[in-house]
């Protein structure tokens, strides 16, 4: 009887759970996979997998010995001699025995530990190969994404070339070829019968194994989809915990997480209930070879065709097969889900990246970094453009204001800039440079970005600071926190540099990221900033902090700042005011207010906003000021 192994479940969206495409596509799997295993200019590698095959033949030839040296010693041994000489000839039948059986597993054990190198050399490279590829994609194509479903594609793809090179180098293929081998020698010792029964058996299970086992995968999909599904939705809860607890919604993603939970129980019941199905038909079929076989063994003893030695040296080989058997139920089940979760991981890496160089990209010169927009337009979907026809200059060394109200376009600017997309018409320019005809990584290594929302990685303060510049000595790393006015704050953590910030920095304030974000930033030294909303979350006191921190950082290099707060903004050289997909309005500050446009509205609105705001914090104060000395 067999057991299912652990689920390979996978990613239910449709961008990683497409229908296969059966024979062909698996086929196409496993020339993906070929290359890794005999890698070029590895030669430790190859020399491995050539004697890893060498010693597999030796294992399987010393295997098929064993009931042969069984079989002369029982002969031996039932003849009932009584000379020293032939009562030594089954002592030497059983020693040769016991090293047949102990060369086949020193064979077999001394093929895993070599071939162990090759198969996780290939995990390796196929793992890093998808991991790049991830990161070369677009924003648009992790935008997407469901990052819970996504690692575990990934992760089960990486396993799965571990297990079809486990199963089928060294476990199916081989058992195969043994067991034609023992029906070959059947054949050769007795008679066409005992060879016909034992390939009638051999075919009826494994033809039964694989139209039962291609029944149930239809089972065993449904559970993977649910079980990523309620994995997905884990995650994603989460991760949003603070969201959770502001609604108190506990109950409500309980409710959400059960849903999942009991359509993944019901999928799960079907596939152990269709496994035992399986399990008492192979049951049968074996059982039926087994009494067919034992029959014709005893048939020809009582006719003195056979000895006794023969009756065991059948038995003895059928419960060899029976155990190859037996295991390529479980293999074939593997093996057709390790093909499936590889071709999920290899179609992530079929994407095409939206933004790639061109053959002829050279890298960036920077000469003073004047950006340019020569009648951009963008639109994220056919149906709804946000940019049309935009043209600005940012001169070298000049800091400009992109302002506007929500859904503008402002962010959009700034990833055009960074090429997270490219733009449906027009061109962006630095230094005469047009950056679709430069490197990504020239382009993007001369740009600083200081986001509005700072996502930090779950490790120390130092290491979020050094992110900006991982080759940076620690004193370099401490000029950019006090640059930043971190470096105190830091100080006073009981751990220092070394304070773990938790995930996505959740144990600092908003404040305190966007200075590690800036300090970072700094760190790379970049001739170009982008400044996308970095303050507009924070209050008044923290954001004019950040401002002072933002304004030294930006000294004299060619700064983009998209803004939400104009109080922000007001020291410019111009500011675009964007509408309708286009600027509607440039100028200074003070220009701006004096054509009392759109620009003088959102800031009298502000202002109007702010100082409502200051009277109702005032008059909160004042009431509470009886009441604390009341209290003192």
């Amino acid at each position: 009887m067999v057991r299912d192994p652990l689920p390979m479940r996978r990613h239910p969206s449709s961008a990683l759970s497409l229908p296969r495409a059966g024979i062909r596509q698996d086929w196409r799997t496993i020339a993906h996979l070929l290359p890794h295993l005999w890698p070029a200019g590895q030669r430790d590698i190859k020399r491995r997998v050539v004697v890893s095959l060498v010693l597999l033949l030796a294992a399987k030839m010393a295997n098929a010995t064993i009931p042969l040296f069984f079989k002369q010693a029982v002969d031996a041994l039932s003849m009932g001699h009584e000379t020293i000489g032939m009562r030594a000839l089954p002592v030497g039948l059983v020693l040769a025995y016991g090293l047949a059986r102990m060369l086949s597993q020193g064979f077999d054990e001394l093929r895993d530990a070599l071939f162990a190198k090759v198969a996780e050399r290939a995990v390796r490279a196929l793992g890093l190969q998808t991991f790049r590829h991830l990161h070369a994609l677009s924003l648009r194509f992790h935008l997407e994404r469901q990052t819970g479903g996504l690692s575990r594609a990934v992760e089960r793809g990486t396993h799965g070339v571990e297990v079809l090179l486990r199963l089928t180098l060294f476990r199916a293929g081989p058992s195969v070829l043994e067991l034609l081998f023992v029906c070959g020698v059947l054949w050769m010792l007795y008679d066409w019968r005992f060879a016909l029964a034992t390939l009638v058996t051999i075919g009826g299970y494994v033809l039964f194994t694989f139209v039962v086992t291609e029944w149930r995968m239809q089972f065993r999909q449904t559970m993977n989809a649910t079980d990523s599904e309620a994995n997905t939705k884990a995650i994603d809860s989460l991760l949003n915990y603070e969201t959770v607890k502001y609604f108190g919604n506990e109950e409500h993603e309980a409710r959400r997480f059960d849903l999942a939970l009991a359509a993944y129980e019901r999928a799960a019941v079907r596939v152990k209930a269709s496994l035992s199905f399986l399990n008492i038909g192979q049951g049968g079929i074996v059982a039926a070879g087994l009494v067919v076989i034992m029959l014709l063994a005893a048939h020809g003893i009582t006719r003195g065709t056979m000895t006794v030695g023969d009756f065991v040296l059948v038995n003895t080989y059928l419960i060899q097969l029976y155990l190859p058997l037996n295991f390529l139920g479980m293999v074939y089940r593997e093996i057709k889900q390790a093909l499936t979760d590889m071709d999920v991981m290899f179609r992530l890496t079929g994407h095409t990246p939206e933004v790639i160089d061109p053959p002829d990209a050279r890298a960036l010169v920077v000469d003073g970094g004047m950006v340019t927009f020569e009648s951009v337009s963008f639109a994220y979907h056919p149906d709804r453009t946000i940019l049309k026809g935009v043209s600005f200059v940012v001169p070298a060394g000049r800091t400009t204001a992109i302002v506007g109200a929500s859904g503008a376009g402002k962010s959009t600017l700034a990833r055009l800039l960074f090429r997270f997309y490219d733009a449906t018409s027009g061109r962006i320019v630095i230094d005469s440079q047009d950056i679709r005809t430069v490197t990504q990584a020239s382009l993007r290594a001369a740009i600083g970005v200081v986001p509005q929302d700072t996502v930090l990685f779950n490790d120390t303060v130092f290491y979020n600071i050094a992110y900006g510049r991982p080759t940076a000595s620690r004193v370099e790393i401490e000029h950019a926190a006090r640059v930043a006015e971190l470096h105190d704050f830091i100080m006073s953590l009981p751990e220092g540099y070394e304070t773990r910030v938790g995930e996505r920095g959740l144990k600092l304030s908003g404040g305190e990221k966007q200075r590690v974000a800036i300090a970072r930033t700094l760190l790379k030294q970049p001739p170009i900033l982008i400044f996308d909303e970095a303050t507009s979350a924070l209050d008044t006191h923290t954001e004019q902090k950040i401002q002072n921190s933002l304004r030294r950082v930006s000294a004299n290099l060619t700064t983009l700042v998209i803004a939400h707060r104009l109080s922000t903004v007001i020291d410019a050289d111009e500011i675009l005011v964007l509408a309708n997909g286009g600027v509607a309005e440039r100028g200074t500050h003070a220009f701006l207010l004096a054509q009392n446009g759109l620009y003088a509205g959102l800031w009298h609105r502000q202002q109007k906003a702010a100082r409502l705001h200051e009277a109702l914090r005032e008059k909160t104060d004042l009431r509470l000021i009886p009441l604390s000395v009341t209290l003192e």
